[in-house]
């Protein structure tokens, strides 16, 4: 599985890179921070796969990085995607490398 660290996403950020930014945390968790993803929760991902872009980078992310990583798999398995990173440390290593502000939970 290929993966992006907080910095690396930030840098595509301000480059303005064209590519898709997916947070598959629960609504609830998304209110408490988010870094402008979306909302396309664990649960619904698999019956959302047409909402993911096929022709460009897309980033999945949740608070760690592992429950994005297993939708990953499950992606490339089931619908053969081949464009998927996995935020590594997910929206938290992006609060401790990029945006302190950022609310941990």
């Amino acid at each position: 599985m290929k993966e992006i660290t907080a910095l690396e996403l930030k840098a595509m950020q301000d480059a303005k890179e064209n590519f898709q930014l997916i947070d598959i945390r629960e609504e609830h968790e998304y209110d408490i921070c988010n870094i402008g993803g979306d909302l396309i929760p664990m649960g619904d991902i698999m019956d959302s796969a047409d909402k993911i872009a096929k022709d460009k980078k897309v980033i999945l992310h949740c608070r760690s990085g592992k429950r994005s990583a297993s939708v990953i798999m499950a992606l490339e398995q089931q619908h053969g995607f081949t464009n998927l990173y996995n935020l590594k440390g997910g929206i938290l290593a992006w609060a401790d490398e990029v945006d302190p502000s950022i609310n941990k939970y």
